[in-house]
This record gives C-alpha cells, structure tokens and sequence, in this order.
C-alpha cells in the first residue's frame, strides 16, 4: 500500500525506522527486532540505505523484501542522492519495481569526504522530480522540527521544504527532537506555508550519554532543560540513564498521540529491548 493512501484511510499512522546489519550473524536480531515490532501492528517500516551502493545497497533491499514477504508489512526504503548520477538511480528503481516496493524515502545523504559527490542531484527534491514518472512510487521526504543544520533560517527552511512537496513528496517524517513543543510549532509553520500533506514525528529513545552527544551533533536539536537534568543525573549509571531515556521517550510519544498527530516513527536502532519496552508502553494507546 503507499503511504498516501494509508493517510488516507488512517488518521493515524504508526511506523518504525531500522538500518541493515553490517554482518550476516546480525540477522537474527533483525528477526528479532521485527517480531517485537509486528505484534504493534505498524502501518509501515523503514529501511536505511548504506552509502556507498554495492553491499550496502544489496542489503537494504533484502530487509526491505523480508518486511515485506515475511512479516506482511509495508516496507520503506530510504534513498540518498548526493552520490549517484540518474543511470544508478534508474537501475535503483527498476530492482523496486521489479520487487514491487512503492515507498520510498527520498534524502539528498550526508556529505562525506569519502565518497565523491556527482552532479544529477543535489537535493532530494531533485531526486523525487526525477523518479516519479519511473514507477508507481510513493515518496516521503524528511523534515527537521528545528531546521536543518545547513538552513540559513527558518523561513529558508519552510522555502526548501514546500519546493520538496511540490516535488511529489506526500507525507514528511521528521528528525528526532527532545522537546514536543518544537514539532508542534514547526507544524504550524508548514500549514501557515501552505505544506499540507501528513508531518510524522520522529522519536528516538537515548539510551546511553555518547549516543545523546553523537545525535546532537548530528542533526541540531535542543535538549530541553528537564532532559538535561535527567543527563546529569544518571549519565554514569547505564542501567538508570537505559531506563529514564525509554521513560522520557514513551511520555514523548503519549504527549504527540493526545495532540492528535498524524502519526509515530520510532527510531529501534534494531534494539529489541528498545522496541518491547516502547511497544509495551504504548500498546494500549490507540494510533
């Protein structure tokens, strides 16, 4: 089903994102993960995609069929841009096709040294405009609650997000943010900017101190002062900080779903702890 048409007949939809693993042993916690995460009955999963193709690529596309062939789930695949040209897109969409995978989440990706930029895409919107005359695609594209860190301000980044949708993206999936307040205005922005199809908030659990520094860098959002405190106290005691970032997550997620949002993306990082703990927290919740 495209995820159009689940915002269609769903008020609510309720996804989960995971990452191929990196070694075959790693399945078995895939398996895992995904048996957590079908007792939830979600809506949709997503799949990252590895840079770099080949492998990486191979596996993205094998996890999102087991989704689909094994679990009866709708698949989701992320694709970046910024490091193909349009015959390795074209070749990417004939395998989707050819699988019968419709949804795809379409990024610009992360600017590496490592890997060489080309010259087709240099935005997502790019790459959506590009392949949607290439099959029966649906495409998500990904926001950021409180702009994206390359974004001169807000209005730019309303700018940037509206030409996205205009490009055929029809429902966002948004970066994680610690403080609900954040998502709730930013999707006032979008519909004062005329952005009217499904924002789905992103919510990841932090679990460990690094991981909180690490995603701070990595995509710009605030913690509020209320986490701070929950950092400082219990950063040296794993098992304490563990147990207070899935308590904190889960409030996150109960406080969006009684705001009537339209929908939960709960980021596993293919932890089935992490996925029992927040499926059990919210299992009585209706989405």
């Amino acid at each position: 089903m495209l995820l159009s048409d689940i915002h269609k007949k769903k008020e609510r939809s309720l996804s989960f994102e995971i990452f191929p693993p990196k070694k075959d042993e790693e399945l078995k916690n895939i398996d895992e993960t995904l048996s957590v995460l079908s007792e939830l009955k979600p809506d949709f999963i997503s799949v990252t995609f590895g840079a770099g193709g080949g492998s990486n690529r191979n596996r993205t596309i094998e996890l999102a069929k087991k989704i689909k062939n094994e679990y009866d789930i709708e698949p989701v695949v992320h694709l970046t841009c910024l490091s193909y040209d349009k015959s390795e897109i074209d070749e990417f969409s004939r395998v989707l096709a050819d699988e019968g995978i419709n949804n795809i989440l379409a990024l610009r990706g992360d600017r590496n040294p490592n890997l060489p930029e080309k010259n087709d895409f240099h935005h997502a919107s790019d790459l959506i405009s590009y392949m949607k005359n290439k099959g029966d695609f649906c495409f998500a594209g990904a926001c950021y609650p409180e702009c994206h860190p390359e974004s001169d301000n807000r209005v730019s980044e309303m700018h940037n997000l509206k030409a996205k949708v205009e490009a055929g993206a029809e429902v966002l999936l948004s970066q994680l943010f610690f403080d609900n307040n954040e998502f709730y205005r930013f999707v006032d922005d979008c519909r004062i900017a005329d952005i009217n199809v499904p924002v789905i908030p992103g919510i990841m659990p932090v679990i460990n101190a690094a991981q909180i520094k690490r995603m701070i860098t990595m995509c710009g959002a605030s913690l509020p002062v209320k986490f701070q405190k929950i950092i400082s106290k219990f950063e040296n005691n794993k098992v304490a900080l563990f147990d207070a970032g899935m308590s904190y997550a889960t409030s996150q997620i109960i406080d969006l779903l009684a705001n009537d949002i339209d929908g939960i993306h709960l980021y596993t990082m293919n932890n089935p702890v992490v996925a029992r703990r927040i499926c059990d927290g919210i299992r009585n919740l209706r989405v």
